[in-house]
């Protein structure tokens, strides 16, 4: 089987190499049945943030899509939700994500937070592997990409995968305009 490279990231095959997967990652990939099209990189994690990665591995910026955590409350109940939206734009935090999440004031989950309850590292949160009870909304921009680079859980690896796969993902909620430019 090829796997897919993006940038001059060669990728692996992700069962090849569990030691680049946050367990989360890991466990989600293992069963999903298209797992068999993502690969996964190592990279330096002094680079994991996306500028510095975008320009080291010579990715587009249009090929990385980022996974941002919010939360809001409605009648004393927290709305957690994963954003998934393209490199080049950024989530709609403030009217898109909280017309969705249908609470009065939506922001950024503290890093703790999303670090704790995701099993993931900051700066390596991903789509993949997400807590059962948070929603996953995908910018409809994400699946036009051939292929997209996205976190592994871990700030030493990325991802890369067919960008219409974004959909497939557990619990995945294609949004049209979910991003900015």
């Amino acid at each position: 089987m090829t796997t897919p490279t993006l940038g001059t990231l060669a990728t692996e095959p992700v069962d090849a190499r569990p030691d680049l997967l946050a367990e989360p990652v890991r466990a989600a990939l293992s069963s999903w049945e298209h797992a068999g099209a993502v690969g996964v990189a190592p990279i330096d994690p002094s680079l994991a943030d996306t500028a510095a990665c975008s320009e080291a591995y010579a990715v587009p910026l249009d090929a990385g899509a980022n996974c941002v955590v919010v939360a809001g409350k409605r009648d004393g109940q927290e709305r957690v939700a994963a954003c998934l939206v393209r490199s080049d734009t950024r989530a709609d935090v403030n009217n898109r994500v909280k017309r969705l999440l249908d609470v009065r004031k939506c922001s950024f989950l503290s890093v703790d937070r999303a670090v704790e309850e995701s099993g993931m590292e900051y700066g390596g949160i991903t789509p993949v592997g997400l807590p059962a009870g948070w929603r996953l909304l995908v910018d409809a921009r994400v699946l036009e990409t051939d292929l997209v680079l996205i976190g592994s859980g871990v700030r030493r690896s990325k991802l890369v995968l067919p960008g219409h796969l974004a959909a497939a993902l557990p619990r995945a909620e294609v949004v049209p305009d979910l991003a900015l430019p």
